[in-house]
């Protein structure tokens, strides 16, 4: 099979997922007069429900997620001023997090304590990466090239072992608990659970999404290392 063709695919194979991600979100974005409450304030009263009256329900503009610096869950204007089942369920999803770090479960222990290596990681990486194209211009040596390329996949692989922890974690906040929890308190019709479990679904896809990219970045990488 051609190459540019293989290239293609895996193109598809990264970019469709975040494509499909959108389109649900969106999709069942619309508004929803009948539905008694904001994903803000079924936000806060599943927290209180749980007695997480400590963790604050915020606006922001910085993308739908839970901080458990701060014990807050973070919703975008749309789902937390929204009445609609994209906002139902990602309040459900995020509020889910919060039960997570509450309870103290593993994994998302795990991922906390990966993403805050990530960052140091991060860090450390970036002023290497700016640093050795000048040493390498002075000394001359393509292996210092190298061994920048190096240090860079070896970021991204990292980035991939985050997002790949990250899954189970976002997979039982979706259907472990949130979609339980929707229907258990009746906050959603029968009609509508579907839907609700496809933003839940696309919600937790996300960070596989992200871990694709991420590996066709390292492949880009490798290439030019060759």
């Amino acid at each position: 099979m051609p190459y540019a063709l293989l290239g293609l695919l895996f193109l598809a194979l990264v970019f469709l997922p975040q494509l499909w991600v959108r389109q649900v979100m969106t999709r069942h974005a619309l508004e929803r007069p009948d539905f008694p409450g904001t994903g803000g304030e079924l936000a806060r009263h599943l927290l209180d429900e749980a007695g997480l009256h400590d963790v604050r329900v915020d606006l922001t503009d910085a993308g739908d997620h839970y901080d458990p610096e701060a014990r807050a869950v973070r919703l975008t204007a749309g789902n937390h001023q929204g009445r609609s089942v994209t906002a139902v369920a990602v309040a459900a999803h995020e509020v889910s997090h919060a039960l997570q770090h509450a309870r103290g479960e593993r994994m998302f222990d795990w991922r906390g304590r990966l993403v805050k290596l990530l960052v140091a990681i991060d860090w450390g990486a970036t002023v290497v990466a700016l640093l050795i194209p000048i040493l390498a211009a002075l000394a001359r040596s393509p292996a210092l090239i190298f061994a920048q390329i190096g240090i860079v996949v070896a970021l991204l692989l990292m980035h991939v072992v985050v997002h790949l922890v990250t899954l189970p974690v976002e997979t039982d906040a979706s259907f472990g608990k949130a979609l339980p929890a929707l229907e258990r308190g009746r906050y959603l019709g029968a009609a509508d659970l579907p839907a609700a479990r496809q933003v839940l679904r696309a919600a937790a896809f996300t960070y596989v999404a992200a871990a694709l990219v991420s590996v066709l970045n390292i492949l880009r990488l490798m290439r030019f290392g060759r």
